[in-house]
Parts: structure tokens; sequence; C-alpha cells
């Protein structure tokens, strides 16, 4: 058999679930807004792009299997388009309002859910002075009454903006002009950055900025980049930093100085776009993350048993569906551009690819029949 019949049967075995989707134009955001609907935007350059409110298909947002349902896509809740690409995308908790970033830089878009029909309308933008192509602001959401919009280029231009007011609630001050990879809101006064070079830290914004960091990995890996994100269930470290030639360090945020792990992921290459790096901590498994970036493929680990430095690991399980599904003759195959986890079935996750596809697959446990 050919090697995509292969793995199709192979999938019989391999796949609790799993649902297969064209979107139409690749997307390298997947945002929740609860947890029966996610948000999908393009990143297509001159053009249009589409931002999609996306609710599961019934069968995909219910707790329990309850059988068979007659809806088995998505259906599109609201709808908008963007002059520009979007590379980022957050929804603002409690409210219909999600924040946009992507280049050119020069500031991001705050959009709204209309409660009376089906548009996604942009209502405002925030200001980003500085402009730098080809890079854009990475953003994250501070949740409370008021809500913050954290952003930031580099180092040297972290803020937090009030959403409401536009006034600067926080700036790091710095002169640092580490390029950023990632932010990520940890509760109502904490964040954490991921620079490009590896660099990350931890930062409460209710003190002058003193973050508690790890200053990046050794001199002999110039030419990476890396991605990181804080999460994890169960004792023992909980944030991920991801390279891009495959190599994952865990560390404790208790002390970032050195990390607990270090091991290499079986990539087949480095990175062709290491902006799509991606590393995601599972929200309902203890100890189990994912990745994905290098290809047409997801990745998914348990660390509960890493431990030194420079050790090979293989995943618990690889989700191959973009390189075996794909119809648009791609050459090279697909590479995948995001994924999610589900926010409660422990096994279930999105995942998106270059040639628009959309994914929602839940793997079978191999431990469960041993």
């Amino acid at each position: 058999m050919e090697p995509a019949e292969d793995w199709l049967v192979e999938s019989l075995r391999l796949y609790q679930d799993f649902h297969a989707f064209d979107l139409s134009g690749a997307t390298r955001v997947l945002e929740w807004i609860g947890d029966k609907g996610i948000l999908v935007a393009g990143y297509e350059s001159l053009k249009k792009n589409e931002i999609l409110h996306l609710i599961l298909p019934l069968r995909l947002s219910v707790k329990e299997n309850q059988g068979l349902f007659p809806e088995r896509d998505f259906k599109v809740q609201h709808g908008g388009f963007s002059d520009r690409s979007v590379f980022d995308l957050k929804h603002v908790p409690d409210t219909r309002l999600l924040v946009t970033s992507g280049p050119p830089g020069c500031y991001l878009q705050v959009w709204q859910l209309t409660e009376d029909s089906d548009v996604i309308r942009a209502v405002s933008t925030i200001d980003v002075h500085e402009s730098e192509e080809p890079l854009w602001p990475r953003v994250a959401v501070f949740p409370s009454v008021a809500p913050g919009i954290l952003h930031g280029t580099r180092l040297s231009s972290l803020k937090v903006v009030d959403l409401d007011s536009q006034k600067t609630t926080y700036t790091s001050g710095v002169s640092d002009d580490d390029v950023l990879s990632s932010l990520q809101v940890l509760d109502t006064d904490t964040f954490a950055f991921c620079c490009s070079s590896g660099r990350l830290g931890l930062v409460d914004t209710r003190q002058k900025w003193a973050p508690s960091e790890n200053l990046g990995p050794s001199p002999g890996s110039a030419g990476r980049r890396w991605c990181a994100e804080a999460g994890g269930r169960g004792p023992g470290p909980s944030i991920a930093r991801l390279s891009s030639d495959g190599q994952l360090c865990l560390l404790d945020p208790r002390d970032l100085c050195q990390p607990v792990s270090s091991v290499q992921c079986p990539v087949s290459m480095p990175s062709p776009e290491p902006e799509l790096l991606r590393v995601t901590w599972a929200p309902s498994l203890d100890n189990c993350l994912a990745i994905s970036g290098f290809d047409g493929t997801v990745q998914v680990y348990d660390v509960t048993s890493w431990a030194g430095v420079g050790r090979q690991v293989e995943p618990l399980f690889t989700h191959r569906g973009h390189i075996f599904l794909d119809d648009s003759g791609m050459d090279p195959a697909p590479l995948v551009t995001t994924h999610t986890w589900h926010p409660y079935k422990p096994r279930t996750v999105l995942s998106a690819a270059s040639d628009a596809s959309l994914h929602v697959w839940d793997w079978v446990d191999p431990c469960a029949s041993r």
C-alpha cells in the first residue's frame, strides 16, 4: 500500500476521534473563546484576511460521548475582514473584544463580536510607536475589570496599556533590544516572556523591572530561535523552552538559573519558519506537552521521566494527518502553523497547517491497553 493508505488504515487504531476541515485560508492562530468556540484568522499579505468565530460541532463540545450527532462541521458564528495579516490574536476574557497584531506592526487592532449580528467589526486601535519590519508586537491580555494589553516587539518596548483609556500602566523602562518571541500572562500581576535568543523571564508588574531570568542557552547555540510556554500539571518543572532545531528544555519557575532537563526531539529538520514554532502544555493531562512548527506533524510528549542533559527522546504520539490528507498538491508537504489543546478533553488537540487544513484529533492512550 501507499504510505497514505497505510496511515489511513493505521489511523483506525491510533485515533479515538478525528475530524478534518478546510478553512478559506491558512491560519496561524487558534484562540479559544469559551469552551465551544475558536477564533481563526488569515495571515496572507497584500489581501484582506478573514477573522472567523467558529463553533465546534456538537460532538466535540459535549463533555461525554453521547453517540451520533447530526452536525459534523464547524458553524460560523461571527466573521469579519482585516486589511492586514493576523499573526497574533487574543480574546479579552469576559468580553466580546479581540486584539490582533501583525505586520506592518505600527498598531494593534481591537475588534468586537457584535451581539445583534454575525459581524466582527473593528472598533479601535492601540498605537505601537516602534514599527520595525518584519517584526510585529507580541500580545497577551491581563484579565480584570479594566483589562490590560501587554505588548512589545523587543524587551525595550514592553508595556501594558489599559484597554479602555489606552493609558500605559506598566513599562519595562530598559534599553534592551532582545527581540521577543512570546508573551504569556500568568495571573493578574505577573507575566512570562521569551526572546528569540532563548532568554526568558518572569515579571511582576507590581514592581519596577526586575525579572527573574534565565539568560538563555550557551553561546554555542547561536543561530537557533526559541519559543517557550509556562503551564503544566503535576509536580516538576512547568516552563518548556523549544529551539528551532528541536532542543527542548524544562525549567522550574522557582529557579530559572539552570534547566531541570534538556532533551533532543526527533525533528525531521530545523524549523523552516521559526516564527511558527510552538510548544504547549496539556491543560488536562499531567506532564504532557506538544510541539509543532518543524514539518507537517504535531508531536506529543510525556515528560514525566525526563532528566539530565542531551538525552534523545521519542514522542508519545505523532499526528501525521496534515501530511497524508493533503490534497493541495503542495510540494513540500504542508507545514503545521499552530496547534492548541482542548480545554477539558484530555487528549484532544486542534492543529492547522499551511494548506488551510484544520484538524481536531483525539489519540488513543497507548497505555490504556497495557
